[in-house]
């Protein structure tokens, strides 16, 4: 088995489609399927379902992808390692983030690290921390800045950034307004809920807290961006569970507090791999963060 055929097979399970992998790895799609059908004859089993549209992953090939993404990874981090002994930070930082993740100014320390490390190409991905986890543990990510998940394993391991109560956000005109008091999620039953994707933080934070408080709640509106959450509770559409820092970014809300949820419930880490497979690039943005400078 040669990285090449990883690497092919890779692009092609990205794609989904022979001639798009070809085209982006710039080489002949006939060798691009010899590539693939030596791996296949070597491994014994079909990779891919192929139709006249796309192609598919096969059982087999699902598994083949995990091992082959963390394969690469690693062989991306020895070229990387090489090059930081040498004295040189080269290669790339693959970074993921949640919106308006507490603890970190994303941009702010990216234009950091580009001023250090000019050498390195940064990529970013914003998604939600269940996805983010997903690619830091399966080498497609670096690290991320992400709400904490089930991490510190052989996996994962977290570096924690900050933690924050959750905050009842609501029209000044909502009831809930008028009573200015501490609430618990019992108060909040039967309201309409404005919240997240459920693979955000903030929502599984807040479904967690209303599970183990046993009540029931149904998001009507859900969103995936924060301003559009603000937006929609500005219009008295509903109302938000979501940290604390986010009442600055609307001060005509009410904010409240919410008992039940725990004082410190939302906290946001930085995920990595293990030690051993962390990048330079990872390292030294982690180094940034710790340090300040």
């Amino acid at each position: 088995m040669e990285l090449r055929h990883l690497q092919h097979f890779v692009a092609v399970a990205e794609d989904q489609h022979f001639t798009r992998a070809a085209e982006r790895l710039m080489v002949s799609q006939s060798g691009l399927s010899a590539s693939i059908r030596a791996l296949e004859r070597e491994l014994r089993a079909p990779l891919f379902v192929r139709t006249t549209r796309r192609v598919t992953l096969t059982e087999a090939g699902r598994a083949l992808l995990v091992e082959a993404e963390r394969i690469l990874a690693q062989v991306r981090s020895a070229h990387e390692a090489v090059a930081a002994v040498q004295g040189v930070l080269r290669g790339t930082l693959a970074l993921g983030t949640e919106q308006c993740i507490a603890g970190v100014h994303v941009a702010q320390l990216l234009a950091g690290f580009r001023r250090r490390h000019p050498d390195v190409e940064i990529r970013l991905r914003q998604a939600g921390s269940g996805a983010l986890a997903e690619e830091v543990a399966a080498g497609r990510l670096d690290l991320a800045f992400a709400y904490r998940t089930q991490a510190d394993d052989d996996q994962l391991r977290s570096v924690s950034l900050t933690s924050e109560p959750m905050t009842v956000l609501c029209h000044p005109d909502h009831r809930l307004a008028a009573a200015g008091a501490v609430l618990t999620p019992d108060d909040l039953a039967g309201e309409v809920f404005v919240d997240f994707h459920p693979d955000w933080g903030p929502r599984r934070t807040t479904d967690s807290a209303f599970a183990a408080a046993g009540v029931r709640r149904t998001v009507a509106l859900e969103v995936n961006d924060v301003h559009s959450l603000l937006d929609l509770v500005d219009e008295n559409l509903g109302i938000a569970v979501v940290p604390r820092h986010f009442r600055h970014k609307q001060p005509s809300l009410t904010a409240l507090p919410v008992k039940g949820t725990g004082e410190a419930e939302y906290e946001t880490v930085a995920l990595l791999p293990p030690e051993r497979a962390t990048s330079p690039a990872a390292r030294a943005l982690v180094t940034l963060l710790e340090t300040g400078a």
